[in-house]
């Protein structure tokens, strides 16, 4: 069967346990040898099929033993009990990367531990400008992120990665993951100073 057309546009964020710039974005190993993060989606519009997806929020959360591209990756879907049934089930056929695009189907093929979707409240502000995000889901996930700051003067320093052929985003501001803290479903972690990301999305299954 074809894949279901999707597309969605919006806003990602979150951060991980590697430094500052993150060296996976360069195609390097992760600063300390395995990669633990997690995503934040907030989609401003969209759709999967029929099914409208503005205004939905879902989050991502990842481990892998190693480097990304070596796999063996478990990946928790956390959807934001707000959503519909149908919106739900659109997001978790969609995140599941059998309906194409590449971000989705990366992530398949990298970590094919997936337990079920978890369904909680997400409480997220977030302001790619100003670097600056803050991440609650009770019991799962505890998020807070500001700019990072010149360790001399205390003056937030601005600092960009752009990917011109990047699937993921094509340019993203750089922030510091002030705290890290998850323990959702079998993944749980840490971190605090870590690697942080703002950027816009425009992700699809469709050529362009």
């Amino acid at each position: 069967m074809s894949p279901v057309p999707w597309r969605i546009k919006g806003e990602e964020g979150g951060g991980c346990n590697c430094a500052w710039g993150c060296p996976c974005q360069f195609n390097a190993l992760p600063t300390t040898g395995r990669c633990e993060g997690l995503m934040t989606v907030s989609v401003a519009e969209g759709h999967f099929g029929p099914t409208r997806l503005d205004s939905v929020r879902f989050v991502a959360v990842f481990s892998w033993p190693g480097a990304i591209h070596e796999g063996n990756g478990t990946y928790q879907l956390i959807l934001d009990e707000r959503m519909s049934e149908a919106q739900r089930e659109a997001v978790t056929a969609m995140a599941s990367g059998r309906e194409g695009g590449a971000v989705f189907e990366i992530f398949m093929g990298a970590a094919p531990n997936r337990p079920a979707p978890l369904v909680l409240p997400i409480d997220l502000e977030a302001d790619r400008e100003r670097r600056t995000a803050r991440l609650s889901i009770p019991g799962a996930i505890e998020y807070l992120a500001e700019p990072i700051k010149n360790p001399v003067t205390g003056e937030e320093h601005r600092a960009q990665i752009r990917l011109p052929d990047g699937f993921e985003y094509k340019e993203a501001e750089m922030g510091n993951a002030v705290r890290l803290k998850v323990t959702a479903g079998p993944i749980a972690f840490e971190h605090q100073n870590t690697y942080a990301q703002f950027n816009a999305f425009d992700w699809t299954n469709q050529s362009t």
